[in-house]
């Protein structure tokens, strides 16, 4: 048995609606169901997200505010009034603050920008900020991705004569900003239909409004933004990301050229997950360890130069970012193991002085993968007794709601159900952990604290080639919203599994069902390979992808998650170095090892005292022959079979109590195992009695060239003669073995030792020469039935 890292949740379906779409789009049914899974359940529906077309773009003065905002902008534009473009430090707030640089750029505007330092401000408006753009002269300020909840800053500027257009996609606090204008599509009130804008969407529908229609020109930018803000690639978005992804892949951008040269991308085909995983940690970059002026001006660059230096700068700011969080991530792992374990925290709460405060939300999603608990990393700063932080969360779990429930504890604010960011004093870290953790308790389940993976479609091997693999192309990008199809392969087999890589750390396999082939890699799961035994049944969730090597192209899963739902048998038979090979497994504390012989049993103690530097446990040794250690298997997941006992029942009786096992590890079957298999016949055990008969006696100095004689090994020839002890067909003598004067007829299997000794030998057949197959069959037997873990539900 082996666990899935997660609950798989399976969608449902209307099998019906997947079927039509399927007939009236002509397109596979498994891309039908998908689309249906997705919520697009209709004909009409599948065609319009299979095509991405200019006119999906909704009409931007639908969002409240937008006609007040043109006219604004368009009278300073007129009038050569100086607007400042106000920005965030993040991904999404570069890309909207560079999208309207080229955007005011191409419509004459006078401009400049703006983006505060995360450290030496903060996030959002603030007093002085303000008062610095007015004291230059600007007339008209336009936020992009801040200033939903800046009530108090947005009065102030406007005391000082700013006007001021707030475009944000935040979520919105009660009080509103009195802002000239309000462009939010989660605003209450506005009927635009798509609420889901990443800071650049609204940006963009700013700019579409400004042009009179959409300026796909700009859509790179915009599909950057968007992919990095994790928003749902679904609607407008989807539309953003499909045109910016195409731009990406031909831009002209210096600066976005440049970037995807140091990503080393530059000739690759660039997916959403290139965006989110490449390009968007590098403009981050800036902005989380210094400023994000640097990424703005690649951005803007026109000098392919310049663009060069500045992208080799984000690289090295990204590199350093990646080492920070290795760090933080690990120091705030000791303190979660030390002071708040999981078990009984069901949010986390992490402070330390000194944190990088551009890093903490990277740090907080890396706590929340390790323990799938909501996080909040906050850095605090011993000066000013301010503590500032981001928290990520997990499904069912709104942590915006959550810290609006504890605002009086909080000095700022803001964010989203799934992140948030924050700042308090430091005084208070204590009672909002208690607090968060009291409103965690009444709004989640036992089953909400662990991790839930939502599966798409079970499918078997004979539904997947490369046409149809080929054909799910068309629901991308994927990403937040639109995630890439999960699939499950249930009970499949495995051969040529192997661990790949300069490491050694992935795993490559071909997953079977009869004679049917699927090539499948699982990076960083080369683990399993020691987990799972070649006559397992796997279960097995991933993504299907095409294999494309040498001009030749194949199907293949891109492994997530693996269960094995039944008991193992792992069949290490005769392996050579065995105590070694038991060492890798003997310090796991849920492991038993069982052997029957002493000797062996002395042998591992020794051999464990002797490497026990490199443990930290004692390993649970079993003897039942001396009654040594504890025979209690119920409380073991895992059972090391290191020899074999003389009788079967031994045996049996042992695995009777192991209703728990999950994997049995079968070590036996070294030389003295094979010495055992051989069973003399009939006609043995007669012609060694007619060498007493024709001698009257065998002195034991000439047993060895007896033993050659016969064509025997030597501990064969003593148990046949411990046999002639027992039925008195011969005595034992102190030098010599004699033949009886009057011996008593008598069958051989009346003798125990010769009873045991065939069963012994049938044992050791059975289990020694039987394949793995049987092996495994004839072990599952002898064990209660275990229960069987089942990985997804409905």
């Amino acid at each position: 048995m082996l666990k899935a890292k997660s609950r798989w949740q399976l969608a449902t379906y209307d099998e019906q609606r997947s079927e039509e779409i399927a007939r009236e789009c002509n397109i596979p049914l498994l891309l039908a169901r998908l689309l249906v899974i997705r919520g697009i359940d209709t004909p009409e529906r599948a065609r319009s997200f299979l095509r991405i077309g200019e006119d999906q773009f909704h009409d931007p003065f639908l969002l409240d505010g937008m006609e007040r905002a043109v006219a604004r902008i368009r009278q300073a534009i007129e009038q050569k009034e100086a607007i400042c473009i106000y920005g965030d430090y993040d991904a999404d707030g570069v890309s909207s603050t560079t999208l309207l640089i080229h955007l005011f750029r191409e419509l004459g505007a006078a401009f400049d920008y703006y983006i505060p330092n995360r450290f030496t401000e903060g996030y959002g408006l603030n007093r002085e900020a303000l008062q610095q753009v007015y004291e230059r002269g600007f007339k008209l300020v336009v936020t992009v991705d801040t200033g939903i909840s800046a009530v108090e800053e947005v009065a102030y500027g406007q005391q000082l004569g700013l006007d001021i257009i707030v475009t944000d996609h935040h979520e919105p606090p009660q009080e509103l900003p009195e802002a000239l204008a309000v462009i939010n599509p989660k605003k209450p009130g506005c009927s635009y239909p798509f609420a889901m804008l990443a800071g650049v969407g609204v940006a963009f529908k700013l700019g579409h409004a400004l042009c009179g229609r959409p300026p796909l020109h700009l859509a790179d930018l915009a599909a950057i933004g968007t992919i990095a803000d994790l928003v749902p690639l679904v609607d407008e978005n989807r539309l953003l990301a499909s045109y910016g992804l195409r731009q990406l892949n031909q831009t002209r951008h210096v600066g976005l050229k440049a970037l995807i040269r140091v990503c080393g991308l530059a000739e690759r085909e660039l997916t959403a997950g290139h965006v989110g995983f490449a390009l968007g940690p590098r403009i981050n970059a800036g902005g989380r360890l210094d400023t994000a002026e640097v990424a703005v001006k690649l951005l803007t660059a026109t000098d392919p130069a310049e663009a060069d230096a500045l992208a080799r700068t984000l690289d090295a700011m990204n590199r350093e970012r990646q080492e920070l969080v290795q760090t933080i991530a690990a120091e705030a792992e000791a303190i979660v193991r030390a002071h708040y374990p999981p078990e009984a925290n069901y949010v986390l709460v992490l402070a330390a002085p000194g944190w990088n405060v551009g890093v903490v939300g990277i740090v907080a999603s890396r706590i929340v993968e390790a323990f799938y608990r909501p996080t909040i990393i906050l850095s605090i700063d011993p000066e000013t007794g301010l503590a500032k932080g981001s928290a990520r969360s997990i499904a069912g779990f709104d942590i915006y709601e959550a810290l609006s429930a504890c605002k009086e504890l909080l000095l700022h604010y803001g964010g989203h159900t799934m992140a948030a960011g924050m700042t308090l004093e430091a005084k208070n870290i204590a009672a909002l952990r208690e607090r968060l953790n009291h409103l965690a308790q009444l709004w989640l389940s036992a089953d909400d604290l662990i991790p839930q993976t939502r599966v798409d479609l079970e499918v078997t091997l004979d539904q997947l080639d490369l046409d149809v693999i080929a054909q799910l192309e068309q629901l991308a990008p994927f990403g937040m919203g639109n995630p890439t199809p999960l699939v499950m392969l249930r009970d499949v087999g495995v051969s040529d599994m192997r661990k790949i890589g300069r490491d050694e750390n992935h795993l490559k396999c071909r997953l079977t069902a009869g004679e049917l082939q699927l090539e499948a890699i699982g990076f960083e799961l080369a683990q399993a390979a020691e987990q799972i035994a070649p006559t397992a049944s796997l279960h097995v969730l991933g993504e299907l992808s095409i294999n494309e090597w040498n001009g030749r192209r194949k199907p293949q899963l891109l492994i997530r998650d693996l269960a094995v739902p039944h008991r193992q048998v792992f069949d290490w038979r005769g392996t050579v170095g065995k105590p070694q090979k038991w060492l890798q497994l003997a310090g796991e504390s849920d492991l038993l090892t069982v052997t029957f012989a002493e000797h062996h049993y002395q042998e591992l103690n020794a051999y464990w005292a002797a490497q026990r530097a490199a443990h930290d446990r004692q390993p649970n040794l079993l003897c039942p022959a001396r009654a040594v250690g504890n025979s209690d298997l119920g409380r073991y997941r895992t059972l090391v079979l290191y020899d074999l006992p003389m009788r079967r029942a031994d045996l049996k009786a042992l695995l009777s109590g192991a209703d728990q096992l999950e994997r049995i590890y079968c070590l036996f079957g070294d030389a003295d195992s094979l010495e055992q298999l051989h069973f003399p016949s009939r006609e043995q055990f007669k012609q060694l009695y007619q060498i007493f008969y024709q001698y009257r006696q065998v002195a034991k100095k000439h047993l060895d060239a007896l033993a050659r004689k016969q064509q025997l090994k030597r501990p064969t020839l003593d148990r046949m003669l411990a046999v002639f002890v027992e039925l008195q067909f011969i005595l034992e003598q102190d030098e010599h073995y004699l033949l009886h004067p009057r011996p008593a007829k008598a069958p051989l299997s009346s003798s125990h030792v010769y009873r045991e000794w065939q069963e012994q030998a049938e044992l050791v057949h059975d289990l020694i020469l039987s394949s793995s197959e049987s092996l495994t069959k004839l072990l599952n037997q002898w064990v209660a039935a275990a229960p069987v873990q089942e990985a997804t539900s409905r």
